[in-house]
């Protein structure tokens, strides 16, 4: 009895366990992502132009970026504390947002509107900072691959609810945003309890290798059936019992990784952290000798506070980076139902589905091709950001262009450089500042999204779109309008114009090929700035 007590108490704290767990929560929890699904049914419902819509994006965007609280919490409450306000945070915002959406509540003002949106997406913030933190705790050796996986499920999560919803046969697209406010909620609460730290840096074992490998395996095999299901049921008219057994996979390929936390081993006694206490203390004390316009990245377990770490140099090189490169990134799948649309596309969701798990992909290949960059060749994992940005240019361009499956192939190309952003940059600010206060420094990160829709999306995109689409109303709509404004009785702005072709975000788009551009140079001149700092990390992993 007693050994079937410890075997219990050891699979409970097993790390894989949170790990595993972790990747549940966020595989539901990115309602965000769906946004460019949601936004034709509110568009429509609640009579929008695309400025208004775009204000609503922003708001989500502060939601799921805004996260202070969250990581001050984080670092004073348990983290199932954290998960449950977020919980909270979800079921509200969405939960009266699909009220009033679906007419059972009164419509509220726009500004009220976008509070609504805020608060509902402002619950991934703490869902997030909670999984990320607890696991880079409990994975400090593994700190790329843990936050590309993650972060990647998070991406994934909006073609898992898609396909969720389409299992279910919901009657109306509203219902989508139900989903969103009771799905994430009722996971979290379900398995808040065990996430935590539990000392992970003492259950490293010879197997890790092998065991992330099966959860890179089940990744890759998850995206590619996800893909295949959903082009499957885009070309091909489908029953709902085959859409409900491919869910039943869907679920069973999600529950693979549980096996992981099953199998104990002996730690190795060879394997420590990145470095001993007592170099991490040299560091420390050799570091403090220098001048602060030379401190630029401490070593791995250095820690900072978030003060200390908005002063350096290399840490609004990452942000400006980001902003420029994520930000144009969340722009296009914000939009990407009216870009569909525009372009004479009718089924919106399979591109909102398609950019999820490229998305997701891209985060679990960002993590772990930097890994190799640093682990292999010591290099700064930065390099990897700017490769990503510059790719980035070539998929803003074919979303400009408009040509024939040039859709397709920019939603792969955005939606795998925005995803490996969210990869590479949370890892390498762990690594140029601690671990200490990296919930708060995460979340400030996180700003640079809203920051990006707010120049990218609300001044740039949607005034473009709103200006095109009036033009084309007045060179070709002008007298049908009038027409029927006089039978119906109806005044002309009742309907939103709506913008057709490639011009619709022609501009656009090239404006944000230019700044990824940028980003890219900002990025290399971080991997110029760090090379010592990297070399001195892991320049001795190296052969």
């Amino acid at each position: 009895m007693g050994g079937l007590k410890e075997r219990f108490q050891a699979f409970v704290n097993n790390r894989w366990l949170v790990f595993v767990v972790a990747i549940w929560i966020q595989s539901c929890t990115g309602p965000s992502y769906l946004f460019g699904s949601i936004s034709p049914v509110i568009k429509t419902c609640l009579n929008y132009n695309q400025r208004q819509l775009s204000k609503l994006g922003v708001a989500k965007d502060l939601g799921g970026s805004v996260g202070f609280l969250a990581g001050t919490l984080s670092e004073i409450f348990p983290f199932w504390g954290v998960l449950l306000l977020g919980a909270l945070h979800n079921l509200v915002g969405y939960g009266w947002l699909w009220f009033i959406v679906s007419g059972k509540a009164p419509v509220l003002p726009l500004w009220a509107m976008c509070a609504l949106i805020f608060v509902g997406t402002n619950g991934q913030t703490y869902f997030n900072t909670a999984v990320l933190v607890s696991c880079v705790q409990n994975f400090p050796k593994s700190r790329g691959p843990v936050v590309g996986i993650l972060k990647g499920f998070s991406a994934l999560s909006g073609a898992i609810l898609t396909q969720i919803y389409t299992a279910i046969n919901f009657p109306d697209q509203a219902s989508l945003i139900l989903l969103f406010a009771l799905g994430p909620s009722m996971v979290v609460v379900a398995f808040m309890f065990l996430i935590r730290p539990v000392q992970g840096h003492e259950q490293v074992c010879p197997s890790d290798g092998l065991r992330f490998a099966l959860i890179y395996s089940v990744c890759l095999l998850l995206a590619a059936y996800l893909m295949g299901i959903i082009l499957l049921e885009d070309l091909v008219t489908v029953s709902h019992n085959f859409v409900s057994a491919c869910t039943v996979i869907l679920f069973v390929l999600i529950f693979v990784p549980i096996l992981l936390s099953f199998r104990q081993e002996p730690r190795d006694p060879d394997q420590d952290l990145l470095l001993p206490k007592t170099e991490q203390r040299e560091a420390r004390n050799s570091e403090d000798e220098k001048p602060d316009d030379c401190y630029r990245g401490p070593r791995i377990g250095e820690d900072f506070t978030l003060m200390q770490t908005l002063k350096t140099t290399d840490f609004w090189l990452i942000m400006l980076s980001l902003l420029f490169g994520s930000g144009s990134g969340l722009t296009v799948i914000d939009n990407l139902g009216q870009m569909s649309q525009s372009l004479g596309y009718d089924n919106t969701h399979i591109f909102v589905s398609l950019i999820s798990i490229w998305n997701f992909l891209g985060r679990v290949c960002g993590g772990s091709v930097s890994e190799i960059i640093v682990r292999d060749h010591a290099y700064p994992r930065p390099v990897a950001i700017a490769v990503a940005q510059l790719v980035m240019v070539v998929g803003h361009v074919f979303f400009a262009m408009g040509w024939p499956g040039a859709m397709y192939i920019g939603t792969m190309l955005i939606g795998l450089c925005y995803g490996a952003h969210w990869a590479i940059v949370p890892a390498t600010a762990s690594e140029l500042f601690g671990l200490k206060k990296f919930g708060a420094l995460y979340n400030f990160l996180n700003l640079a999204n809203p920051a990006g829709t707010l120049i990218f999306s609300s001044l740039i995109a949607s005034g473009i779109y709103d200006r095109e689409a009036e033009k084309q109303a007045h060179q070709h709509h002008m007298q049908p309008r009038i027409w029927g404004s006089i039978l119906s009785g109806m005044s002309e702005g009742d309907e939103p114009p709506k913008c057709e072709g490639s011009i619709c975000f022609f501009l656009s788009s090239m404006i944000m090929s230019g700044f990824c551009i940028i980003a890219a140079g900002l990025s290399m001149i971080l991997v110029y700035r760090t090379k010592t700092v990297y070399a001195r990390l892991y320049g001795n992993t190296c052969t």
